[in-house]
């Protein structure tokens, strides 16, 4: 009864709700440059290929860690390094969204794509700032429940700049819709405000050399350092197969895109702020180590729900089963391991630090998904999926030398 008590007082205290409310701004400008925009265009009959070539303007979010540094060295004359910087991104964000607004998708094409360019920089900048913001300002034991309420508000914003958005699409026009999704960045603006500044535990880098290269040198000093990396890429490698080809399957097994499209804006996104949470909230009674084992053994398992849905074929409760379970442990994982890529950082530098540990992350989803559809193509669904449950091991493997990395860190 005390752990549930504990577990509900760190719920319960105005920090969460400011994580809550920057996860909340954090995802709301990721879909007006990616999937609202291409609804936009596709309205606008702009043709395809300019259409995918738009997919390009999100190439600041994988470059976040070269100006991060900036960030980190340099202190705004008002509200403090984090939030003054948080301030800064945050109205360059709801300008440029606005500015969006008023552009000409079929007769200005590359004024548009310049904005969408800017508001990805934007909102890249204020992610940077966000990390950094809620490592510091969270206490250690609060880090896996705040990593979890993160993700709540992340998917809620992309949730409003989505689906919210689409449907305003059929009822206002897309320079309505636009500042309508501009004026939610208030709610960020107003939270920065009369939101507190970290406490200052480490001073920042004394010069900009100093904060670009003593990040990598203060990571990689660590006798378990390219342990940790290998850690980093391999630990979620299994959800990122597991999904990798999830449409094309459940549409080769004869699922309307309308049935995936319910089940995952409903269950799936459901499943997942479960997760997030009750993984987040597990971590405070398990710790972190327990809780990367038990959600890395339960993200890995997820997957032989589709490993079962695809002897099973067309089968509506079992697509539902898998889709649910998948997004729930794959939740609960997500939110042990921001805690954990949380936990790893300096914050001397936490800005660039945890900009180059998820850019890093990142590889994975980028590099390690292109040989996906060869695997599926060449040895069928079945051995696919299967394959996608025994990849969880390495990572797995890595995480026996937990012990050795805290000695180290």
């Amino acid at each position: 009864m005390k752990k549930i008590k504990s577990i509900l007082q760190v719920f319960a205290n105005k920090r969460m709700f400011i994580v809550l409310v920057n996860g909340f701004t954090s995802g709301v400008p990721l879909a007006l440059t990616a999937g609202t925009l291409q609804a936009w265009m596709k309205d606008k009959n702009v043709d395809l290929t300019t259409i995918g070539i738009f997919s390009l303007v999100g190439i600041p979010y994988t470059l976040k860690f070269l100006w991060a540094p900036v960030m980190d060295r340099f202190v705004p004359a008002f509200l403090g390094r984090r939030r003054g910087w948080l301030l800064i991104s945050q109205i360059a964000l709801a300008f440029f969204i606005a500015m969006m607004a008023s552009a000409k998708p079929l007769e200005s094409p590359f004024v548009l794509a310049f904005l969408a360019v800017l508001v990805a920089f934007s909102s890249a900048s204020q992610d940077i700032v966000i990390d950094a913001y809620r490592t510091e300002i969270l206490n250690p034991e609060e880090l896996g429940v705040g990593a979890g309420t993160y993700i709540m508000g992340y998917r809620i914003g992309m949730l409003v700049s989505g689906a919210v958005a689409l449907i305003l699409a059929d009822h206002f026009s897309w320079k309505s819709v636009y500042l309508i999704m501009s004026g939610t960045i208030v709610i960020g603006i107003l939270m920065t405000f009369f939101s507190p500044e970290p406490e200052v535990r480490e001073k920042p880098p004394k010069t900009l050399s100093e904060a670009v290269i003593l990040p990598f040198v203060d990571f990689l000093k660590r006798k378990g350092s390219l342990e940790l990396l290998a850690f980093i890429l391999f630990y979620k490698l299994d959800v990122i197969m597991t999904m990798a080809l999830m449409t094309p399957f459940l549409m080769q097994i004869e699922f309307s895109k309308s049935d995936i499209g319910y089940v995952l804006k409903g269950f799936g996104l459901v499943a997942t702020i479960v997760g997030s949470l009750v993984g987040g909230a597990w971590m405070v009674r398990l710790g972190m180590k327990k809780s990367l084992w038990i959600f890395g053994l339960l993200q890995g398992f997820s997957g032989l729900s589709f490993v079962l849905l695809s002897y099973l074929g067309h089968n509506y409760v079992m697509m539902i089963t898998a889709l649910t379970l998948e997004n729930l442990c794959s939740g609960m994982g997500t939110a042990v391991f921001s805690a954990f890529l949380m936990h790893l950082c300096n914050q001397k530098f936490t800005a660039t630090q945890y900009a180059l540990l998820t850019s890093f992350m990142a590889l994975s989803r980028v590099f390690m998904s292109a040989p996906c559809g060869y695997v599926a193509e060449q040895f069928g669904w079945h051995a696919y999926y299967i394959t996608s449950v025994f990849i969880a091991i390495p990572g797995l493997m890595l995480l026996t030398r937990y012990d050795q990395w805290q000695k180290t860190a």
